[in-house]
């Protein structure tokens, strides 16, 4: 008898064309080694090579050009050995591994997971991720979402972005498109090609990327973390932490336009490290919240239209210089909350829109999948992989990042079917009313499973409407944020402070009016970027009267807005007494330090943080009723508002005055709730804050009586448009 050689593993030309041209959704049934006839037949697609050798067990085998850049051999073994492909062009050789010999790095858990909306993990499965096989090859595995797609290919600079080379498969019916490439890892630039249900071919970033081009380059780039974290005592704390019934003071910021270098450079993440952290724990805020921080092209957007919602802004640096960043906050015992923007998405054509030909992360619907008013896609929160998306978006920054905090961008314009639409733009939910039932459905998803998996953290809504329950568990029906915005607080109290003092007697209520709510949610009291932009002028500029009391009024405002329930936030440059606006393309007006006036807005801050902190009556029962009681609310005639802070625990009350008049009050009858000595805690008016140095030689003595209600008071100097803090003597 006479044996015949093993021939090929037949595939079909048709077959063959739908490789080439990018369109087989299985190119590991064609490409790669499969068993035929007992031995392997190898095929291998690289366009322009000029020869294909496979090298396996000390020989080789030449593989012969079969089809369109098809190159095709048997290896003359029963099994599949452990092969390496020398590739030829011209005069050029390189030897490399073949990526259509692995199997999948998707497991069917992992995609059945996927498919139900429920993979809290989603950025371990998704994306780009160096990958270890055990036979000890290296490699990036690539896997992205696109169900609707026909054909997804991968390109990049490992293959001189050339994405012929390296079709995808998909994975059953999972829309998942998956590929492993040997011998990439951090650092490779890379991009997908989709082809969508529409027929077009699109270029298109990665949505689970870790790491992106600086703008204004488009690609996604490959990040393995080596960072080691140093933080293991805070993190330790954090979790047994409720931060509801803990000091909060947050400094806003927008790491941009903080400070620049001489020539207009960004400050890296380790720079901002080396000086952020220093001056942050200097000034005694607990918390330090970021302007989004997540990649985005456009800077005049300041990160509120974010094209890669896992990638950290790379005009700082890497991932891990984020990591950086983060860990010496916390080792200097300061959180960080994140500004988080689910509620709609940037429209570049390389991004998300549009993503496999279809809406896949927008909304179908025109009258809920665009936002007329930022000009951008909205969401579309009634698919259930969307919301998995999102939700597991936020749990990356809370566990990869360490983040402590999530403050969600534009709650209010998510939960309104008719936010910022006139009639006839919209139409009602399925009970005829105007509430976006499935944004509400993943708000709370989201907030139950972060609070889940990560204690300690908090999520925090800007939300400027009375939708009830907004810091209720979602137990309970309520949408489970731990704070929200008291957007009423700040108008209410920024246009009291915008009146002459003359004429702040008859808008006295505007002080008052937020203690008639102050319970109903869990507060934060908000000077954020928002109010000091767009023409609506500085913080210091909206005070009335000449410098001196435009100063004046600025500190009594902010020991006022401390003292009051509810956790602080205040915007970079508020501490200066920043006399411009803000705008993001320069940094902070920091020459004003060199003037005392500015100087002492400067110390009375950090003066307010440690006083604050080392007060639990100004925060313990900030959610409750408890830790709050007025002395006179009704003094309009003087402009005074006075009250009294407890923390229910048997530690000091502290007791607050505030005079917003341009005059002393002499002998001014103050109840207090105890006898005994009251120590001037802070005083907004003294001469090291460049005041008038009006005050009460540091203390007061409270004597049995009875006065508006308390059973004992002082006769004290309130100074013009001051506020003063008293703490009663242990």
């Amino acid at each position: 008898m006479t044996s015949t050689s093993p021939t090929a593993a037949p595939v079909g030309r048709d077959e063959l064309d739908q490789v080439v041209r990018g369109e087989h959704g299985h190119p590991h049934a064609v490409l790669g080694p499969h068993v035929h006839e007992g031995a392997v037949t190898v095929r291998v697609l690289k366009p322009l090579a000029s020869s294909v050798v496979v090298r396996h067990g000390g020989t080789e085998t030449r593989l012969e050009h079969e089809y369109e850049g098809i190159w095709v051999g048997v290896l003359p073994v029963s099994d599949v050995p452990d092969y390496r492909l020398a590739v030829s062009y011209d005069t050029t050789t390189i030897e490399l591994d073949d990526p259509y010999r692995f199997l999948p790095t998707l497991g069917e858990v992992d995609l059945h997971l996927i498919n139900e909306g429920r993979h809290e993990d989603l950025w371990k499965v998704l994306g780009a991720r160096v990958h270890r096989y055990d036979a000890g090859v290296t490699g990036t595995a690539f896997a992205v979402w696109a169900p609707s797609a026909r054909a997804v290919r991968l390109k990049g600079d490992f293959n001189s972005w050339d994405g012929r080379e390296h079709p995808m498969r998909q994975l059953g019916t999972s829309g998942v498109w998956e590929l492993f490439v040997p011998d990439i890892g951090s650092g490779t630039s890379y991009k997908y090609a989709v082809l969508g249900a529409d027929g077009e071919w699109r270029e298109k970033a990665d949505p689970m990327a870790e790491w992106a081009e600086v703008p204004a380059q488009t690609a996604s780039r490959v990040w393995e973390s080596s960072y080691t974290w140093g933080d293991d005592a805070w993190m330790t704390e954090r979790a047994a932490r409720q931060p509801v019934a803990a000091p909060m003071s947050i400094y806003e910021m927008h790491l941009a336009s903080w400070k620049k270098h001489p020539d207009g450079r960004f400050w890296s993440w380790s720079e901002m490290a080396d000086d952020l952290v220093p001056y942050l724990a200097d000034l005694g805020f607990t918390h330090v919240e970021l302007m989004p921080v997540m990649q985005h092209p456009f800077g005049g957007s300041w990160g509120y239209h974010v094209t890669s919602y896992f990638a950290p802004d790379s005009r700082f640096g890497d991932p891990d210089g984020f990591r950086l960043l983060v860990d010496r906050l916390h080792q200097a015992g300061i959180g960080v909350i994140l500004d988080w923007v689910p509620g709609h998405f940037a429209t570049d054509p390389w991004a998300l829109a549009n993503f496999d030909g279809t809406p896949l992360y927008e909304d179908p619907n025109p009258q809920r999948g665009w936002h007329k008013e930022w000009g951008s896609h909205i969401f579309n929160f009634g698919r259930r992989e969307v919301r998995n998306f999102l939700y597991a978006n936020a749990l990356y920054w809370l566990e990869e990042f360490h983040a402590d905090g999530l403050r969600v961008d534009g709650v209010a314009s998510m939960l309104y079917l008719d936010y910022a639409r006139e009639e006839g733009e919209w139409s009602p939910n399925i009970h005829g009313g105007h509430e976006n039932l499935e944004a509400v459905q993943f708000l709370q998803e989201m907030n139950a499973t972060v609070y889940k998996r990560v204690p300690g953290i908090t999520t925090i809504a800007e939300e400027s409407t009375s939708w009830p329950g907004v810091t209720k568990p979602t137990a309970n029906d309520g949408l489970g944020f731990g704070f929200k915005w008291n957007m009423g607080w700040m108008h209410d109290s920024l246009d009291y402070m915008a009146h002459e003092p003359v004429h702040r007697a008859h808008h006295h209520g505007e002080m008052t009016f937020s203690l008639v709510y102050a319970w109903s949610e869990n507060y934060v009291l908000p000077i954020s970027h928002d109010e000091v932009v767009h023409g609506k002028g500085s913080l210091l500029r909206k005070m009335p009267g000449d410098r001196w009391q435009q100063l004046a009024n600025l500190r009594a405002y902010l020991a006022f807005m401390w003292a009051h329930p509810g956790k602080q936030l205040l915007f970079m440059g508020v501490e200066l007494g920043q006399e411009s606006e803000w705008a993001e393309a320069r940094e902070l007006d920091w020459w004003l330090l060199d003037h005392p006036e500015h100087q002492g807005v400067h110390s009375l801050v950090r003066d307010l943080n440690t006083a604050y902190s080392s007060s639990p009556a100004l925060w313990a029962l900030d959610h409750e009723p408890a830790g709050f009681q007025w002395i006179d609310a009704n003094d309009a005639g003087r402009n005074v508002y006075s009250f009294i802070r407890r923390s229910g625990d048997g530690e000091a009350d502290v007791v607050c005055v505030s005079n917003f008049a341009s005059v002393p009050h002499e002998g001014y009858r103050l109840g207090l709730p105890a006898t005994g000595v009251w120590e001037e805690l802070v005083n907004t008016d003294a001469e090291t804050y460049t005041g008038s140095g009006v005050g009460n030689l540091g203390a007061v003595t409270a004597v049995a009586g009875e006065h508006v209600g308390q059973p004992a008071y002082a006769d004290i100097t309130v100074p013009p448009l001051a506020t003063v803090w008293f703490r009663r003597r242990g």
